[in-house]
């Protein structure tokens, strides 16, 4: 273990305001369910050992400002192991969120199912799935710290099935435990931050940073922005600023105060641009900060795909998912998917910025599933019922781009182009030479101010205003 620390002071690492929910089970009768020969003597010895009567601590606490209900796991009592008692408290600890609309801070430390108590222990992962559902369904962000070891059962329910998945430096991470493993199995694997890597958890966070990492996510889980999202103003050289039709932050459509794009070729020409502000910069202008979910909990990651949740200057959250300029991957559109879904559920409009010169088309795109990652975010986008609203802020690539847009709420920057292909590729389906390439660009009217008289965007932005 690289992880000594017990439940308490997991607990200390995050909140100097805990209250403790108490439990009186009682001694525990005579070895458990199944009879497991000696149980009750272990439990007791654990008990004495570690000081508590059970292996989860759930209580309510403050952190960040935000109170919370809190469920910690003492590895030293019998591994952390989830029996009959753990899951009843954990179903506790749910009920008592929910009726208080707080959300739920997991410090997961554990082996996973109590052997001593068979199937009855294994039941409880579904008590806990269902308890975590219906926190889910109220609304509630639910936030998991993993600890050294967090592995079985514990890690997929408690850990994976969390909103926002942090992990500590080192902690052991994974549904097969140390003495489960294949004999040649790379340890590396069962680490935090392969899981990471893979696209499984949202960041390793040192202890010394954890409560301000935390404080930070839970104050933007649970302050929502209200109504849609006003669109970002453009950045970059060439840009006016705003003197549009628009009222209040909304910039209005009207385009006499920005360079006008000539051709078609022009316009894909500008969105191309290397010096063209991209998506971090944008996110930059628009939050004062923000926190970034990562992977598409399916083994991918995309860092093309920028995803996360903002604070705009009146303190509000904001969901954004964003893309980099890059042909976006499969994992990236189930990222921007899982981002859209969460944020949906807990009330929290989203911004969407679309710049890709299309989904990526390599073999192993194909494999890892383009088109149902593709559908899956189209669908998240058309069912959502909180509002989105879409910035164009560069190449608006065919459906890897419209994935991401917002119907009838897109608005577009001047050095932007949308198109239902790239030039170069009609050009080639139609078997035209290379060279017809930029005749084909301006028959597709691509460029901003021809988007907007098609109906495809709502407006184009301007620069900001003059300081």
């Amino acid at each position: 273990m690289t992880d000594p620390m017990t439940a308490r002071e997991a607990i200390a690492l995050v909140t100097d305001d805990f209250t403790e929910l108490p439990f009186s089970e009682g001694p525990l009768a005579g070895d458990g369910p199944i009879g497991w020969p000696g149980y009750s003597a272990a439990h007791g010895r654990a008990a004495e050992r570690s000081g508590e009567t059970e292996s989860v601590i759930c209580g309510t606490g403050v952190i960040g400002g935000v109170p919370v209900v809190l469920l910690s796991f003492e590895f030293r009592f019998l591994g952390g192991s989830i029996g009959e008692r753990t899951g009843a408290r954990a179903a506790a600890a749910h009920r008592l969120a929910r009726e208080r609309r707080l959300p739920v801070v997991v410090l997961p430390a554990t082996g996973g199912s109590r052997m001593h108590e068979g199937m009855r222990a294994l039941l409880q992962l579904q008590v806990i799935a269902q308890e975590s559902a219906l926190t889910r369904a109220a609304g509630l962000p639910q936030v998991a710290v993993l600890r050294d070891p967090t592995t079985g059962g514990g890690w997929a329910t408690l850990g994976a099935g969390s909103d926002v998945v942090l992990a500590l430096p080192g902690a052991q991470v994974g549904f097969a435990g140390s003495r489960v493993r294949p004999a040649d199995a790379d340890p590396a694997a069962y680490t935090a931050e392969a899981q990471l890597a893979h696209g499984h958890l949202d960041a390793v966070v040192p202890p010394g940073e954890l409560r301000a990492v935390l404080g930070r996510w839970l104050t933007l889980l649970t302050r929502p922005a209200e109504g849609p999202v006003p669109p970002p103003y453009a950045l970059g050289p060439g840009v006016g600023h705003r003197t549009g039709t628009g009222t209040g932050t909304h910039p209005g459509t009207d385009t006499r105060t920005v360079s006008p794009v000539g051709s078609g070729r022009e316009a894909v020409a500008r969105a191309r641009h290397p010096d063209r502000p991209r998506a971090p910069a944008y996110l930059d202008a628009h939050f004062t900060h923000r926190a970034e979910i990562s992977g598409d909990r399916c083994g991918g990651t995309d860092p093309g795909m920028r995803c996360g949740f903002g604070q705009g200057p009146d303190g509000r959250t904001v969901a954004y998912a964003a893309q980099c300029g890059t042909a976006t991957r499969p994992a990236g559109f189930r990222t921007a998917t899982r981002l859209v879904r969460l944020a949906d559920r807990l009330g929290i409009p989203v911004l969407t910025l679309v710049d890709t010169p299309g989904a990526a088309n390599d073999p192993q795109a194909e494999r890892d599933g383009a088109g149902p990652a593709i559908a899956g975010l189209f669908e998240a986008v058309a069912t959502a019922g909180v509002p989105l609203t879409t910035l164009l802020v560069g190449e608006g690539g065919s459906g890897g781009a419209l994935a991401l847009a917002a119907p009838g709420n897109t608005w577009a920057t001047p050095d932007s182009y949308f198109s239902v292909i790239a030039p170069e590729l009609a050009a080639a389906i139609l078997k035209r030479t290379p060279e017809e390439a930029d005749t084909t660009a301006d028959r597709l009217r691509l460029r901003p101010r021809d988007l907007l008289a098609l109906g495809a965007v709502r407006g184009i932005v301007d620069g900001p205003p003059p300081s």
